[in-house]
């Protein structure tokens, strides 16, 4: 599984670095979410599902 953030959407609210910090990171300066690990480790597929679906805006996009 791939990861990314459409950036044009991001709000920059920060749930995805909350639900997975392992996979998502917080840029201060564009105040915006960014992908850390753009292939999921297999055991983070399941968090990563979790930020994508509380995505507000539907910015984490996922690719199988």
């Amino acid at each position: 599984m791939k990861v990314r953030i459409d950036y044009d959407e991001c709000m920059g609210d920060g749930n995805c670095h909350k639900v997975c910090p392992e996979v998502f990171g917080y840029d201060d300066d564009k105040m915006q979410g960014v992908v850390l690990k753009e292939t999921v480790p297999v055991e983070l597929e399941g968090l990563v599902r979790s930020a994508a679906m509380g995505c507000a805006v539907a910015a984490v996009l996922i690719d199988p």
